[in-house]
């Protein structure tokens, strides 16, 4: 089957069998490897993208289901220049990004937690995260950043 969708902008077409992972497509046929598996089972957030603006696990994700959507993955977070993001920015000043496996996730969650309004509060950024797993920082880090970000006009 041919499947049609918007990744970070730019139009994809691609023939692939309907029941292969989202993951595998962004990953293995687009080059988009910032997405990352972590698990392979939906727990861990580290393959986390956004389709329609909605937060998905890609891993959990059959391509036949993302027929002509629109994806953002980390790669498609930039400030729309080239540049980092604000958020982006806020978790390299931070330390927000430790070993690099989810952070990617980690940024998917925080640009959706921002674009619904989000803000600098603890509690929430906490909840807005609580699907993704990290091993290396503590989360301490990491919603520093998200408060950061969250604190900058137009993050």
């Amino acid at each position: 089957m041919r499947y049609e969708f918007w990744v970070n902008g730019l139009k994809q077409s691609l023939e692939v069998p309907g029941t292969r992972r989202l993951l595998d497509v962004l990953r293995e046929d687009l080059g988009l490897t910032g997405t990352k598996e972590g698990c392979g089972e939906g727990e861990c957030g580290a393959c986390s993208v956004l389709v329609d603006d909605e937060i998905v696990n890609s891993c959990l994700v059959p391509v036949c289901q993302v027929d002509r959507t629109l994806i953002v993955t980390v790669e498609g977070l930039h400030d729309g220049q080239g540049n980092l993001s604000a958020l982006q920015q806020a978790f390299l000043e931070t330390g927000g990004a430790q070993c690099g496996i989810c952070t990617p996730g980690m940024l998917v969650a925080a640009r959706a937690y921002l674009d619904q309004g989000g803000d600098a509060n603890e509690d929430a950024i906490r909840e807005a995260i609580a699907g993704n797993l990290c091993r290396c920082t503590g989360y301490t880090k990491i919603i520093d950043a998200i408060a950061k970000a969250a604190q900058t006009p137009g993050a």
